[in-house]
């Protein structure tokens, strides 16, 4: 593992911990060379299905991507890098647990726009904003008010 200060290759694992589901390992490491800290995570690689654009391109899935996503939504709300985590190991898990080879891009958009609905309403609203491409504040409105009045949703 190359240090990411200094590039040197040594290094050792000062600590390691499984994430609750066991299936991320978390590695604090420290550079043999400049003997600074720093953080690997492992996990198991699996196959992800293809995803199908609305011009019904093929694309592979990227986490990186939705990740950056959800946090784009949830800049300067009370929501922690690790939930945002978790919340995207939970929609890997799900779409692979639907055993497709591949899954309209509409689908993944849908099910993040509901755990973010769970997670926090303002970051719903700016992906639905973005994912839905109001036309306009009527569009918009809607969009809130059926928010507002779906019962035992997060206030």
């Amino acid at each position: 593992m190359k240090c990411p200060y200094c590039s040197h290759l040594e290094n050792r694992v000062v600590d390691s911990r499984l994430n609750k589901d066991y299936t991320i390992t978390r590695r604090r490491r420290m550079c043999e060379a400049c003997r600074r800290r720093f953080t690997t995570y492992e996990r198991l690689e699996v196959t992800m299905p293809m995803l199908i654009k609305k011009d019904g391109r093929r694309e592979a899935w990227d986490r990186h991507k939705v990740v950056d996503g959800i946090k784009k939504a949830c800049e300067k709300r009370p929501v922690s890098i690790e939930q945002i985590e978790e919340f995207a190991d939970d929609l890997e898990r799900e779409l692979q647990d639907l055993g497709e080879r591949e899954i309209p891009v509409d689908q993944v958009g849908e099910r993040v726009m509901d755990g973010l609905r769970r997670l926090d309403g303002v970051a719903y609203v700016r992906f639905a904003s973005v994912y839905r491409q109001f036309k306009d504040l009527n569009e918009f409105m809607h969009e809130l008010k059926s928010m507002l009045t779906t019962p035992g949703e997060p206030e």
